[in-house]
């Protein structure tokens, strides 16, 4: 555990403190390597559910469980909040929207995503492809990479938002408020909800205690699916804008962070101090790397991680293109878009 995260009883005191407050976790079964996805059920009125998790029936068994568990059903939600894109935040929308006939808020650049979800993925696939094959990922290897990801879209969904929140929009239920803070970087949509009375923020994927928070290279959501980029110079800058997000959110006055997945933070400025202090270290590392010659976004990614950049070749050169940005923003490294693939250089 890193920086600022609850474990074992403190873990169990910071969930029992939410459920006095009316905020039930709902860990939910993914697919995925990051595990279980949190859900949370606020009671209040409307009954609040944030996030949903994959299109699963695994996961809409378990949560109609929890659900009933705690003397709920899906058809007694009145509102259902995402916090971002991915699917296995959204993958159950459809479903329980239709059911419940609940509202659905998300941020708003995310309505025309969610609305046909199938082509936004698709999209997202195929802007993946382009920035994989522009830094170096050889073409078969992003080919069967993109397989991959395509046999995964099965478990997201789409949906209608009828709620739609700005940066720093209120949602008002009967007993409190919730302001939605836009902080992208792990995602273009990432939305943290705060609760300032109660000192509690329900964070998504922004902070996770027990990992980094991977600032994916993103199809822009305001691009929409006819977005041609590759990657190149101009391309989304996730890790700067991370590092911005969560320097704001260390202003906020947190008691509690409860995360997308994993435990609770505690402690949410110690683990941003932590978080920076890591990015830092391996940006030194990649500028280390590159003293020698010139390399792709790939060959870096696969120096620092070996074969994990085969079968992560998008995260990895996600982060290391993050990373990338930040040195050029710097001044300590130069980028050679000129040829078919990118280079960077030490200076």
């Amino acid at each position: 555990m890193t920086g600022g995260g609850a474990s074992g009883s403190g873990a169990e005191q910071s969930l029992t403190a939410a459920a006095a407050a009316g905020i039930h976790t709902i860990a939910v079964p993914t697919p995925f390597l990051v595990g279980r996805v949190n859900c949370y059920l606020i009671e209040d009125d409307p009954l609040t559910l944030i996030d949903t998790g994959p299109n699963s029936g695994k996961s809409l068994d378990e949560l109609t469980q929890a659900l009933h568990e705690l003397g709920h059903s899906i058809e007694d939600l009145g509102l259902i909040v995402i916090t971002h894109q991915h699917m296995d935040h959204i993958g159950l929308l459809e479903i329980l929207a239709r059911r419940s006939g609940a509202e659905v808020a998300a941020f708003d650049l995310l309505g025309p995503y969610l609305e046909d979800f199938d082509a936004s993925a698709r999209a997202d696939d195929e802007f993946a492809m382009r920035v994989m094959l522009r830094h170096g990922v050889p073409a078969e290897l992003a080919t069967a990479l993109g397989a991959v990801g395509a046999a995964f879209r099965a478990f997201g969904s789409s949906g209608r938002v009828t709620r739609p929140v700005r940066d720093r929009d209120q949602l008002t239920l009967r007993d409190r408020t919730l302001r939605a803070l836009h902080r992208p970087g792990h995602s273009p949509s990432d939305t943290i909800f705060w609760d300032e009375q109660r000192a509690i923020l329900i964070a998504g994927d922004h902070l996770l205690a027990h990992i980094s928070s991977n600032p994916l290279i993103s199809r822009p959501l305001q691009a929409g699916p006819a977005c041609a980029h590759d990657g190149g110079p101009d391309r989304p800058h996730a890790l700067i804008d991370y590092m911005e997000s969560m320097r704001a959110t260390r202003e906020l006055p947190a008691e509690l962070v409860l995360s997308g997945h994993g435990p609770p933070v505690v402690d949410h400025r110690a683990l941003i101090d932590e978080r920076f202090r890591i990015h830092e270290r391996r940006a030194r590392k990649l500028h280390k790397l590159l003293v020698p010659a010139p390399l792709t976004a790939y060959e870096l990614a696969s120096q620092m991680w070996g074969n994990v950049a085969v079968t992560q070749a998008y995260l990895t050169i996600s982060e290391v293109l993050g990373h990338l940005d930040v040195l050029i923003a710097d001044g300590r490294v130069s980028e050679d878009a000129n040829g078919s693939v990118t280079r960077f250089s030490a200076l």
